[in-house]
This record gives C-alpha cells, sequence and structure tokens, in this order.
C-alpha cells in the first residue's frame, strides 16, 4: 500500500503521470524502468509502491525544471 492511496488510486495517479511524461516509452526512460513493467503498473498487474511514486515525483520534478528552462529560453528568444 502507498500511505493514504488505495491500491486503485495509486494505479490511476500513476497511470496519469505516465501521460504527462508523454506515454510509456517516455516513462521508462525518465524511471529508468522496463516499459512492460511501467504496462504492468498501469494496468494493475504489479501493485505500485511507496518508492516508485516517489521516484515518480522526483522524476516530475525534474520534467517541471527542464519545461521552466525552456520557457525562459524562448521568452528571452522572443524579447530580443
Amino acid at each position: 500500500m502507498t500511505g493514504s492511496l488505495t491500491a486503485q488510486q495509486a494505479q490511476d495517479h500513476f497511470a496519469h503521470c505516465v501521460q504527462v511524461f508523454g506515454g510509456i516509452p517516455a516513462t521508462s526512460r525518465r524511471l529508468g524502468i522496463d516499459e512492460r513493467a511501467i504496462r504492468r503498473f498501469t494496468n494493475g498487474e504489479r501493485l505500485i509502491s511507496a518508492g516508485l511514486l516517489m521516484d515518480t515525483a522526483l522524476a516530475l520534478n525534474l520534467l517541471i525544471a527542464e519545461a521552466r528552462s525552456a520557457q525562459a529560453h524562448i521568452a528571452e528568444a522572443l524579447e530580443a
């Protein structure tokens, strides 16, 4: 179990995160997990641990930082 989340809630949330990352291949690269394992997590064949959710949160923070940097470069280029 993952704290206050039910197994279904963790699965649903993880599946949403997979979409935020841009799909299974992108999630696999970001988390360093085999694509088959990502599919098993999203379809409920494997339970999602608190550790996996923590790793996902960290990877999302990196994605946020990359997006902010890209946005700043675009804004800077448009101002020039």
